[in-house]
């Protein structure tokens, strides 16, 4: 099958989006999840590709049997859909119960003068790392993608407006790279996510679940240009109101040459994430072939 390519963007149009939110101001989301298991997921599982490619991951990747890969695959599509909800509820100024596992790591970076880099990925939801590991002291630089819908983009910096958070649009110009460059110059923080290539001819293979896999080369060059400290933040749902933030040092020889820097670097970053999957199945969002 050839790769299917997300758009970037969250679905839907801005004003579907904004009755969501007045929604979730006065219902509980438990409803939404339930309609969207019921009668928007079985139509997905029907008409999008990202059922096979779901299906596989499970089959061959965690080594499922083929009757829990087709339930694994189904769970796996609500829980993204739980995700999505539960982004707009924070819209709709709903709150949820983080916990935060090493969080020294972060608050002990973030008192620092230097800057430092912080790598995610497409499992959980990580959005809400953005409005919890916040420090008054250094800014937040997020990466996100320009073509972002309107409403989306409102509510993002709604609720970042009291908060020491900026965001840099990802452009076809490559102009976010200088912003990247200035922000780390100026001891801030910069957060990326590291598990995409998105067509970019520079990457770096590593094995990942058992096979080849082809990780962008930028987020590990970006921090190996100033040798910098770099933690792996990820994001897990732990229960209908809960979520766990892992926040994880990647440690590498920053005396040694540039390119084995990266290759050490991005090395642990992939054992991370493989860590974090296999804790968490049912929570990776990479709807293309990703071992293509």
């Amino acid at each position: 099958m050839a790769e299917q390519k997300w758009a970037g963007t969250t679905y839907g149009n801005d004003w579907m989006h904004k009755w969501l939110i007045r929604m979730l101001r006065y219902i509980d989301i438990r409803i939404l999840y339930l309609f969207v298991a019921l009668f928007i997921i079985p139509v997905c599982l029907v008409l999008n590709p990202s059922r096979g490619i779901a299906y596989r991951y499970f089959r061959e990747r965690i080594g499922y049997g083929r009757l829990k890969s087709a339930w694994k695959t189904y769970v796996n599509h609500c829980l993204f859909g739980q995700v999505v909800i539960d982004k707009f509820a924070m819209y709709a100024g709903k709150k949820f119960n983080v916990e935060i596992e090493n969080y020294n790591e972060f608050l002990n970076l973030a008192a620092q003068q230097d800057g430092f880099v912080q790598l995610s990925a497409h499992i959980g939801n990580y959005e809400i790392a953005g409005y919890t590991l916040v420090a008054e002291s250094k800014r937040f630089n997020a990466l996100v993608f320009a073509g972002e819908k309107v409403s989306v983009m409102q509510n993002r910096n709604k609720m970042f407006a009291d908060t020491n958070i900026n965001m840099i649009a990802i452009r076809p110009d490559m102009s976010h790279l200088f912003e990247i460059d200035k922000a780390l110059a100026n001891g801030e923080t910069v957060s990326m996510p590291a598990d995409r290539i998105n067509g970019s001819p520079k990457y770096i293979e590593h094995d990942f679940l058992g096979a080849k896999a082809k990780f962008p080369l930028g987020p590990f060059s970006v921090a190996t240009m100033r040798s910098l400290n770099v933690l792996a933040v990820n994001v897990l749902k732990t229960s209908l109101r809960s979520y766990k933030i892992y926040v994880t040092p990647l440690h590498y020889d920053k005396t040694t040459t540039r390119k084995e820097q990266i290759q050490q670097l991005s090395k642990a970053y992939v054992a991370e994430l493989e860590k974090r999957v296999r804790q968490y199945p049912t929570q990776w969002y990479n709807y293309f072939e990703f071992w293509a």
